[in-house]
């Protein structure tokens, strides 16, 4: 399937947008009376967009009863750790949104066996999400950001994450930032049922045309692995983030 690509004015814009289908996506997939199963990226761009849904307007609409929020990546630090997704991701939103606290699946890449760590995350989505023999895992959707370096979750340039295959989870090492992740692999994102990249800001704008319009042999990112196989892949973008990309009639 096609990338749908929206460009918008500035990153409030572009969140009140996010914002607006997560809520959608959420509204038809408890009309089919199913649970809703997102996973959420850290970094600065989905601030804006968590703390959008935990307002009125949003909240009023949001089913959060029937929601269950996983991570797609974590740093390993504590929960409290300026630096920790979940921290970020529950001062913008979990802290003053409805969710049930068990409706959260918090990655506890604090642990120092990380192995073991991901084997029980693992555990858990499928205890939650309980897929059919043999089948990855299909979030209805899965929110993602775009590194100056063309990583997404934490898949880097290099590393052995990228050739993973079979496991859901898995520790990663990132040599260059000299430290060890976890993230959700290639497929179980691209099981999802729809993805979404947010991507703001100038220092974005070349490795975003190079990762979307790849010109050479040289533009090969990690964010390229992300085709859902069966579902919807979109790119909302700022226009600072989108300024390189080709005009479109």
């Amino acid at each position: 399937m096609t990338a749908e690509i929206e460009v918008f004015r500035d990153l409030d814009e572009l969140s009140h947008r996010a914002a607006e289908r997560f809520v959608e996506a959420a509204e038809e997939t408890v009309a089919a009376r199913r649970p809703f199963y997102a996973a959420l990226s850290g970094g600065s761009t989905p601030r804006t967009m968590f703390s959008l849904l935990a307002t009125t307007d949003f909240a009023l609409r949001f089913p959060w009863n029937s929601t269950h929020f996983f991570q797609v990546d974590e740093r390993t630090v504590p929960p409290d750790h300026p630096d920790s997704n979940y921290r970020m991701i529950r001062e913008a939103m979990l802290d003053r949104a409805p969710l049930p606290p068990e409706n959260f699946h918090r990655m506890r890449a604090e642990s120092p066996d990380l192995e073991s760590a991901a084997h029980d995350y693992a555990h858990e989505i499928a205890e939650r999400m309980h897929p059919l023999g043999g089948a990855f895992p299909r979030f209805d959707l899965i929110q993602l950001g775009l590194g100056t370096n063309g990583h997404t979750a934490s898949l880097f340039p290099g590393t052995a994450a990228l050739d993973e295959t079979k496991r859901w989870v898995v520790p990663n090492h990132v040599p260059e930032m000299h430290t060890w992740r976890l993230t959700l692999t290639y497929p179980v994102i691209n099981a999802a049922r729809e993805v979404i990249f947010l991507v703001d800001g100038e220092g974005k704008a070349d490795v975003l045309r190079r990762v979307v319009y790849p010109e050479s042999p040289e533009d090969r990112f990690p964010a390229q692995g992300v085709a859902p196989r069966e579902g919807q892949l979109r790119w909302y973008l700022t226009e600072s983030a989108a300024r390189l990309l080709p005009k479109r009639s």
